[in-house]
């Protein structure tokens, strides 16, 4: 759902990066009121797992994939402002190193899948476990929450897109909500597996009424670095390759030719191809774990300077 430079129009680039902007500005003043310092690991953790989730594309139909987006998933960890910090670094990191996502739409992209589909996602969440309560309405309440945060992600992309006037309205939001309801069905299931996995390991992280975690999270931190670093390395170059449901819509409705050439800003390590490297396999690998690396690095090194050090009472 990554948007390309000349999708959008510089009105609307304008406004989406005053909101994400915006949003961001909130979630960094709220997680420095209210997430415990002891947690700051997990926001590292969070946002490289969310990388290399995220170069894992799965097929979804008629020759579409899609990828997580993992909003509700750290959301329902560390809480909502956590979760926009970490895609917010997740979505900055691809869009200067890799070139996923366009420079001028990179205000569009943290607005649609930063800060719609955290709210989204984390609003329905807690609004499903006030009704199922339990470890199996915990899973039911995370999976159906990941399903809505991707289909409100995806009609706010639409909306953009419609604005921008590159698709009508009434084209643009029956076919990005269609193929993202097919895709949000793997970002639930993920989400899922991933908080039931956490309630067999370490269900205490899950517990965001308290000021800190029962026992500490260097090991399961590093651990879960180890666990993302291994997606990254040995998944992600097998990923379907299929393009994804923006890059489908585009191709069909006959808007890709929006899409600018070259980028505005060449990054490094565009379209995740290490120079030199001649093996797609290996780089595409080794690119995934330079963006896991930077990415946990970004957000740890952001949350240690912006969240206050636990004094001896909260310790």
């Amino acid at each position: 759902m990554h948007i390309p430079d000349g999708f959008v129009d510089a009105k609307t680039a304008v406004t989406s990066g005053v909101l994400a902007v915006t949003g961001v500005g909130i979630a960094l003043w709220q997680a420095k009121r209210t997430l415990p310092a002891r947690r700051v690991p997990m926001l590292g953790l969070a946002s490289a797992f969310v990388f290399a989730a995220q170069m894992l594309n799965f097929p979804v139909a008629g020759g579409t994939s899609g990828h997580l987006i993992g909003a509700t998933l750290v959301a329902v960890l560390l809480g909502p402002s956590a979760a926009a910090i970490a895609l917010a670094a997740v979505l900055v990191v691809q869009c200067f190193l890799f070139n996923d996502g366009g420079l001028t739409a990179l205000g569009a992209n943290i607005f649609n899948m930063a800060i719609v589909a955290t709210l989204v996602g984390y609003g329905v969440y807690r609004l499903v476990r006030r009704f199922a309560p339990g470890q199996r309405g915990l899973i039911l309440a995370a999976a159906f929450a990941g399903w809505c945060s991707t289909v409100a992600a995806a009609i706010s992309c639409a909306g953009q897109l419609a604005i921008s006037g590159t698709v009508p309205w009434s084209v643009s939001f029956p076919a990005m909500a269609g193929v993202h309801m097919l895709i949000g069905i793997g970002e639930g299931l993920i989400t899922a597996l991933v908080i039931l996995a956490i309630t067999k390991l370490r269900a205490d992280l899950l517990d965001n009424t308290t000021s800190s975690v029962a026992t500490p999270v260097t090991a399961f931190v590093g651990f879960g670095l180890v666990a993302a670093l291994g997606l990254a390395l040995f998944v992600s170059p097998f990923a379907c390759k299929w393009p994804d449901g923006l890059e489908k819509i585009a191709a069909t409705l006959g808007f890709e030719h929006h899409a600018l050439e070259k980028p505005l800003l060449p990054a490094p390590i565009s379209n995740y191809a290490l120079p030199g490297i001649n093996s797609a396999v290996v780089a595409t690998a080794l690119a995934g774990v330079i963006g896991t690396v930077i990415v946990f690095a970004l957000s740890w090194v952001l949350a240690r300077v912006l969240i206050p050090k636990p004094t001896a009472e909260s310790r």
